[in-house]
């Protein structure tokens, strides 16, 4: 475990994505899911939703946002990996909503990205906040299950497995199989029905 993978808080301004239901195929659209790696699709982050102008996303004060606040069941849909990964790469590390779809939720804590769960009135709250004033800066704090901005605090829900995952450093499976190489190999040399290859 590597101190880069604890994580404890996100801090930092927001960008309001208001709605309910926003599936995954809003968040990256089906044509990207044939891309080889992950790189550039930040770039395509919600791009069917922008076309008609007016999205967050296209808004430049909203452009060094880290904290997404959605309304519920976001991230509903398919459960394409993709989702998560476009937002992380166009600059999301956690995410504050009424709801989560499932799969989504579990694809971004794979990725280390907090999701912490409000009630509607805080988040639509917290939502016309940050719209008068996008550099508001806010910070989920992951230990003590809070979300604060200026003199305010809210209390968000997290389950309490993914929570310590998050806060022990311990979410990154690959980056842990990774580190413990040498016991990954020994294990497999220790097979009966591996002897017949060279490991």
């Amino acid at each position: 475990m590597s101190k880069d993978s604890v994580i404890q808080e996100v801090k930092g301004t927001c960008i309001p994505v208001r709605g309910a239901d926003i599936d995954t195929d809003r968040i990256i659209p089906a044509r990207y899911l044939r891309t080889v790696t992950f790189e550039h699709l930040g770039n395509h982050a919600f791009e069917d939703d922008r076309k008609d102008g007016g999205h967050p996303f296209d808004n430049s004060v909203f452009a060094s946002a880290t904290i997404l606040i959605a309304n519920a069941n976001f991230g509903c849909g398919s459960s394409r990996e993709h989702a998560p990964q476009a937002l992380m790469r166009w600059g999301i590390k956690g995410f504050i909503a009424e709801s989560f779809a499932e799969i989504f939720f579990g694809n971004c804590t794979t990725l280390g990205l907090p999701c912490v769960v409000a009630s509607s009135e805080d988040v639509k709250r917290l939502q016309s906040i940050v719209e008068d004033n996008p550099s508001q800066a806010v910070e989920m704090n992951i230990v003590s299950r809070t979300v604060s901005y200026g003199d305010e605090e809210i209390s968000v829900n997290i389950p309490d497995g993914v929570r310590e995952q998050l806060v022990q450093g311990t979410w990154d499976s690959l980056g842990q199989l990774v580190d413990a190489g040498d016991q990954v190999l020994a294990t497999a040399r220790s097979l009966p029905y591996t002897s017949k290859f060279s490991l």
